[in-house]
């Protein structure tokens, strides 16, 4: 194959958000991560500390120029507050809501792409599990690297690779859009789990019985301890799909004379993931027509001898680096081009999709908590004010603590941030998400002022009739029946029977309070007849259904 399609040095980042279950009521109030920790005797996965050691000769020049990148309220949120001699010991420092784990067993990935063409391995760099505090949600991410790769190879690569589960299935039997075959090999080669997505009665049965999809057995193996949600294997970690089966995913593509690749070229890069390999090129999509506006972020790239070579490409749900292989500042991994995309470029990435992320869960929690209402049952009202108070709870600390619009002073960072977000549609999800819990929580204030009303009106009625008694007593004298010259026995029995029946009283007149109320409303109003302030009376001795809790 010609030189110029060959990619010398590919890195990928899938970055998958998943939601989790929230944990169950007989376990103690830990969060997901502490007792994802407390199971690591159980599984590969093992808590990892940041970059920022105890000893400062260990603290690479890649960590720092990561760090300062971004803005310092973004700091405190990527790493929490550093240590200093000269803090209150009462105030400790802070430390960050991103609690990561890593399994190192996987030392590869072997892909078939197609049945009967030769396997392509990629290196793996890392397997992370991503927690965030306050959200139930965790990010994986895979990043896979290899050289020397054909270019074809390298879009079949990003087409097929982040695939959670087939979106159908061929004649031949093989799955739609993923690949063929894909197995994860520790550093003996040995396989630790391969995909099984030829298996189409699982997937058909799983979705029919569950309405849920089902995910391919080697991202389910590589995410134990955690459990799909609706998976018959136990597992106290459960997590659900948020969005389609297609992962998120950042790519890095060194390549020989890069201002060689044709606008076609470009185009199947920049939208590899979802343009098919094997298709013609849509030329009347708008997506195709207005490629350099839409996507390409074009700030280093200067199509000249002298460069920069550069080229952003962002789709939202894929953000592609390209660039010339022979730039020793492009495929440098500590100072360079490259050590940027693997540290400030895909920490941009991550927070979008957390944004994204976040805000579906919050949406998700809405919609479930709604159709979990029941209005006749108390027990069903009770359980939804304590979830949407709850989730207000909780978007009012991710407003405060995740969500920013500004992440850098450094144009390009905060450029690629905004082009991503904004494919994302990030703010529009956000003022929906904000319009649906300010709704809820004015239904909430609306329905504690009715019960509020109507108490007042219960009370109401009752100090009507209390002031009718007290009237009457006072006009002729409490002793109108000399109970007090009776003996002890006798003055016991008159004091509990008439306890008995002014509680008895009272609580009729709390029963038939709206009854009592109506009544007294037709005798207030002047124009009703004597005839329908007799029937609101006997209405009040009527037996009635049970009016539906306001």
């Amino acid at each position: 194959m010609n030189e110029v399609h060959t990619v010398r040095l590919f890195h990928a980042s899938l970055v998958w958000p998943l939601q989790l279950e929230p944990l169950s009521a007989n376990i103690d109030d830990s969060r997901h991560w502490e007792r994802f920790e407390a199971m690591q005797t159980e599984h590969p996965w093992r808590r990892i500390d940041d970059e920022f050691t105890e000893d400062p000769a260990q603290f690479a020049e890649r960590h720092y120029r990561e760090f300062v990148s971004f803005l310092p309220y973004v700091q405190r949120f990527l790493y929490g507050e550093g240590r200093s001699r000269r803090r209150d010991p009462g105030d400790p420092p802070g430390a960050s809501p991103i609690h990561v784990f890593r399994r190192k067993d996987i030392a590869a990935l072997r892909l078939t792409l197609r049945d009967g063409q030769p396997p392509v391995v990629l290196e793996i760099a890392h397997i992370d599990l991503y927690f965030f505090h306050d959200l139930d949600l965790v990010q994986l991410n895979v990043e896979v690297r290899a050289r020397d790769l054909p270019l074809d190879t390298v879009r079949e690569l990003l087409f097929r690779f982040g695939r959670a589960y087939p979106s159908g299935w061929e004649e031949s039997g093989e799955g739609l859009h993923n690949v063929s075959l894909a197995e994860w090999l520790d550093a003996a080669g040995h396989v630790v789990a391969r995909s099984d997505t030829q298996r189409r009665e699982k997937y058909l049965r799983y979705v029919c019985e569950h309405r849920s999809p089902c995910i391919s057995e080697h991202w389910a193996g590589l995410l134990r301890p955690l459990v799909l949600a609706h998976a018959d294997e136990p597992g106290e970690l459960r997590y659900r799909l948020i969005e389609y089966q297609r992962m998120p995913l950042t790519a890095y593509l060194a390549v020989d004379r890069p201002r060689e690749l044709n606008r076609e070229q470009w185009v199947r890069i920049g939208l590899a993931t979802t343009l098919h390999p094997g298709e013609a090129l849509p030329i009347n999509d708008p997506a195709v027509i207005e490629f350099e506006k839409r996507y390409c972020q074009d700030r280093y790239w200067s199509d000249s001898t002298q460069g920069p070579n550069t080229r952003f490409m962002c789709t939202g749900n894929a953000l592609t680096v390209v660039g010339d292989a022979a730039s020793p500042f492009f495929i440098d991994g500590e100072r360079g081009l490259l050590a940027q995309f693997r540290h400030q470029y895909f920490i941009v990435f991550l927070i979008a999709h957390l944004h994204r992320a976040a805000l579906l869960v919050f949406s998700e929690t809405l919609v479930d908590a709604v159709n979990d209402l029941e209005i006749r049952d108390e027990n069903s009202v009770r359980r939804f004010k304590r979830r949407i108070r709850a989730n207000f709870e909780t978007f009012l600390r991710f407003t405060h603590r995740y969500w920013f619009h500004e992440l850098s002073e450094r144009v390009h960072i905060q450029a690629i941030y905004r082009l991503c977000s904004n494919h994302l549609h990030n703010d529009e999800i956000y003022a929906d998400v904000r319009d649906e819990i300010r709704e809820m929580s004015n239904y909430l204030d609306s329905d504690a002022q009715r019960r509020q009303s109507n108490t007042v009106v219960r009370l109401t009625v009752i100090t009507i009739l209390g002031l009718i008694a007290t009237v009457t007593t006072g006009y002729f004298g409490m002793n109108i029946i000399a109970f007090g010259e009776g003996s002890v026995t006798e003055r016991v029995i008159h004091g509990s029977v008439a306890s008995i029946a002014f509680v008895l009283l009272v609580f009729f007149a709390v029963a038939r309070s709206r009854q009592l109320s109506d009544f007294l409303e037709a005798l207030a109003d002047g124009k009703s007849t004597l005839r329908s302030r007799l029937r609101m009376l006997l209405n009040v001795f009527r037996r009635h259904e049970e009016p539906p809790p306001r």
